[in-house]
């Protein structure tokens, strides 16, 4: 045991001469605009909840209802008795939403994408996994046992050179709609054709950041490419701009009977609360109705992006509400992440090894519920503590 302890002890070490060390915030409020914590007022700019809905009225009394009929917990797993009646209607809301015959919904979006790739591919298949796929596809890669190819990121020349080279009886194209560090897109299209181009490639799409964000009505990546049924398996989450908490997998009826047979991490686990059932059908339903909830975030994402830009930050190629600000150094990253803490914004510091070494970022969400005078307000302190640490220079 001492051995053990000292082991733990002198791993901490490390990550904490490195800078690598990560500690909780706890949040003493809702995922508002603002939020507070060890009782300082700060404007958040570190949430997912891109529409608001965390937060949102209409969903805070579906859930209250759920409880009020189905209890709070579910009591077991889904094949046992953990499947309410709120699990079919949510299934059912998820496969019209998104266009597709039928849906599954896993706990998170972490097990929605173990779950497919372990249930679909082992030995005998090749998955062919974009660079700076999310932790969880990476995960499930592995777990398969597949051989796993990495591709360049959004590179489709060295895609298609290693589908050419790699290729052989089954194969998977894996990648994220939106990446969650970037803030950028996947050339969903491009892929598509790379699979058509060879033969037996499925590809699979995790849009969990897209979902609720992009495409007209709000459906996400395979709408805003507008290659419905091209796409084989889609992939996202509840926890995002739908504001509860789930991931989910839509596709074919087949393909959804074969998961809830053959997906473990699907099977061995107790089902979601009915209250984040119901705040998920609620939310889903919200978003089919209000368009300019969407609009009014990309709008303030693209001013608040393009702002940064002419002060001279680097956002990367973001097209989306994830902002990045590329700092590098993962001492002056978790600096200016503190000094802005100081200043009333709680805006978190990404380092290694969610990132690439020499990449350390603040990493920025918008949501729709910020005001322009919230977004000033951030812009004026991004920039003050920028110049006063050197980020930026002059």
């Amino acid at each position: 045991m001492r051995y053990f302890e000292s082991y733990i002890d002198n791993s901490i070490k490390k990550l904490k001469d490195k800078n690598l060390y990560r500690q909780i915030n706890y949040i003493d409020s809702s995922q508002d605009r603002y939020v507070y914590i060890s009782g300082k007022k700060l404007l958040l700019l570190s949430s997912n909840n891109y529409l608001g809905l965390c937060n949102d009225k209409r969903v805070k009394k579906a859930a209250i209802l759920a409880i009020e009929k189905f209890g709070c917990g579910s009591g077991g797993s889904r094949l046992t008795t953990g499947s309410h009646s709120l699990y079919n209607e949510l299934e059912e809301s998820l496969a019209r939403f998104k266009g597709k015959e039928s849906a599954i919904v896993f706990n998170t979006g972490y097990m929605a994408n173990i779950g497919v790739l372990t249930a679909i591919a082992d030995r005998d298949w090749v998955i062919f996994s974009d660079e700076l796929n999310h932790a969880s596809i990476i995960d499930g890669c592995r777990l398969s046992k597949a051989k796993i190819i990495i591709y360049k990121h959004c590179d489709m020349v060295d895609l298609d050179e290693k589908v050419r080279l790699y290729s052989k009886g089954k194969n998977i194209i894996v990648t994220d709609g939106v990446f969650s560090m970037d803030g950028d897109i996947a050339p969903l299209r491009e892929i598509v054709n790379i699979a058509k181009k060879y033969k037996n490639i499925m590809t699979i799409v995790d849009d969990a950041h897209g979902t609720g964000v992009l495409g007209e009505r709000g459906t996400g990546l395979v709408e805003y490419f507008d290659i419905k049924d091209e796409v084989d398996i889609q992939i996202g989450t509840l926890s995002k701009a739908l504001g509860s908490e789930g991931g989910f997998v839509v596709g074919s009826r087949r393909l959804i009977n074969y998961l809830k047979n053959k997906s473990r991490s699907f099977i061995y686990t107790t089902a979601l609360s009915p209250a984040s059932i119901a705040s998920s059908i609620k939310s889903i339903e919200i978003i089919s109705k209000q368009r300019n909830m969407r609009k009014e975030l990309l709008e303030k994402s693209r001013w608040f992006k393009d702002r940064l830009q002419e002060l001279g930050f680097d956002v990367l190629d973001s097209k989306t509400p994830i902002i990045p600000i590329i700092v590098g150094n993962s001492h002056k990253t978790l600096e200016f992440s503190q000094r802005l803490f100081e200043e009333g914004l709680y805006v978190q510091a990404i380092r290694p090894p969610t990132v690439k070494e020499g990449t350390s970022r603040l990493r920025i969400t918008i949501m729709s519920t910020h005001t322009m005078k919230d977004l000033e307000f951030a812009i004026d302190k991004l920039y003050k503590i920028a110049k006063e640490i050197g980020v930026l220079e002059g």
